[in-house]
């Protein structure tokens, strides 16, 4: 779950920044590809590592042997 967890936090670090500290001085980097492709397929990489961590059950491939 740990690394579900850094993924996500990984993906909205990627997403931060980009803003303009002048309301009337329009910044393009809030469309860059990072942004607006890779930070968000991080985090929903990172929420289906946590699915998928928990329904994973170790104990399951014991009691079958």
């Amino acid at each position: 779950m740990l690394i579900g967890l850094a993924v996500i936090a990984l993906g909205f670090i990627l997403m931060s920044g980009g803003g303009s500290d002048d309301p009337n001085v329009f910044n393009e980097d809030i469309f860059s590809v990072r942004r607006i492709r890779i930070a968000p397929t991080m985090v929903l990489i990172g929420f289906a590592i946590e699915v998928v961590a928990i329904l994973y059950n170790p104990d399951k491939k014991k009691k079958e042997e």
